[in-house]
C-alpha cells in the first residue's frame, strides 16, 4: 500500500481560472490533454455568460503554467448536423493521440439531450467534425490510442438507471460505426462511487495494463461528491479489467474544489504520462478552475493489482 498521498497537488494550483482566459466565461473546467510537438494542449470547457460552453485552447511549456488563446478552440456548429445536436453547447473533451493525429470526443448538448461527437486535429490550428457517434443519452466517451485486431476501442457511460451508470466498451472498424458493446465495470453499493462512474481520461499504456482514471459519485445529504478513482485494463483485451482499485485517488479538498459552480467535485477528462513514469493528472475543481497533480505510474498499478475490489 502507498502510505504518502496518491496524487501529489502542484503548489500553484489552480492552475487556469476565468481570469485568465481573454474573452468572457465564468467557468474553467474538465480539460482535456496532450502533449504536441513537446508542448502541453489542454482544450478546456467553459460556460459563457448565457450558460452555455464552449471548448478553449491553453498552451504550456512545462504542464503548470498555461496561456490561453484568445478566441475559443471550439464553439456550437452554426449549421448542417452538427450544429441540430450541438445548439446548447459543447463540452468535456478528451484527446487520443493515434495515427498521426489527434481525436476528440466531446458532449454535444441540445434540445435533443447529450450525444457525443468526433473531431480531430494534426495541429491544433483547425478542427473537423468527423461524426456524432453516439445516440442520447452518452457520456464520457475516451478511445484508446491503439487499436486491437485492427478495431477502434472505446469506453463511454450511457446515462442509464437500467445498469445504472456503468462503464461500458464499444469497437469500431472506422470511427463512426460502433458496436460489439459490452459492460465492463460498474458502481460499487455503499461504496464511494456508490451512484455513478464514468470513464475520465484517455487510458494510459503501462507495462501492467491500460492505466485508466475514472470518476465516481458518492450522493450525500448535502449533494453528490465527485472524486476520482483507477482501474487496471489488459493490454491485449481492454475488455478485461485486472483491477479496480478499492480506494479512491482524489477527492475534493482545496477549497476551489469544494465550492465553486458545482461544489465538491474534482472531474479529469486529461491526463499525462512522463518519460520519467509519473503522471500528470488534471482535473477540474468544483465545475470552476483547473488543477493539476502529480502521481507514481506504479503507486497507481499497485492499488489496482494489491488492494482490489471487484468491477461488476
Amino acid at each position: 500500500m502507498v502510505n504518502r498521498p496518491v496524487i501529489s497537488r502542484y503548489a500553484g494550483n489552480p492552475i487556469l481560472t476565468p481570469g485568465d482566459v481573454p474573452y468572457p466565461v465564468v467557468t474553467v473546467h474538465n480539460a482535456g490533454m496532450v502533449k504536441h510537438h513537446g508542448r502541453y494542449m489542454m482544450l478546456f470547457r467553459s460556460h459563457r455568460h448565457n450558460g452555455r460552453s464552449v471548448i478553449g485552447l491553453a498552451e504550456s511549456d512545462d504542464g503548470y503554467r498555461f496561456t490561453a488563446r484568445p478566441e475559443p478552440f471550439m464553439v456550437p456548429a452554426a449549421d448542417g448536423i452538427f450544429a441540430k445536436y450541438e445548439e446548447y453547447g459543447v463540452e468535456d473533451p478528451r484527446i487520443c493521440a493515434i495515427d498521426g493525429t489527434y481525436l476528440i470526443t466531446y458532449s454535444a448538448y441540445s434540445r435533443h439531450g447529450v450525444r457525443v461527437a468526433l473531431a480531430s486535429t494534426d495541429d491544433f490550428e483547425h478542427v473537423k467534425r468527423i461524426s456524432v457517434i453516439t445516440q442520447a443519452d452518452y457520456r464520457n466517451v475516451v478511445i484508446f490510442p491503439e487499436r486491437f485486431g485492427g478495431r477502434y476501442a472505446r469506453l463511454d457511460r450511457p446515462h442509464s438507471e437500467i445498469a445504472p451508470w456503468s462503464i461500458w466498451i464499444s469497437y469500431s472498424p472506422d470511427l463512426i460505426h460502433w458496436g460489439d458493446s459490452q459492460v465492463v465495470m460498474s458502481r460499487e453499493q455503499y461504496h464511494w462511487d456508490e451512484m455513478k462512474i464514468g470513464p475520465g481520461a484517455t487510458p494510459i499504456r503501462t507495462g501492467a495494463g491500460w492505466l485508466h482514471i475514472y470518476h465516481g459519485v458518492f450522493q450525500t445529504m448535502a449533494g453528490a461528491v465527485y472524486r476520482l478513482g483507477v482501474a487496471l485494463h489488459d493490454l491485449n483485451d481492454p475488455a478485461k479489467i485486472l483491477g479496480v482499485a478499492d480506494d479512491w485517488i482524489l477527492q475534493p479538498d482545496d477549497p476551489w474544489e469544494i465550492t465553486g459552480y458545482v461544489p465538491n467535485v474534482v472531474f479529469t477528462c486529461g491526463a499525462i504520462h512522463e518519460i520519467d513514469d509519473t503522471l500528470k493528472l488534471y482535473w477540474g475543481g468544483a465545475d470552476s478552475v483547473m488543477c493539476v497533480g502529480t502521481a507514481n505510474i506504479d503507486d497507481l498499478v499497485n492499488l489496482c493489482l494489491e488492494h482490489p475490489r471487484a468491477p461488476m
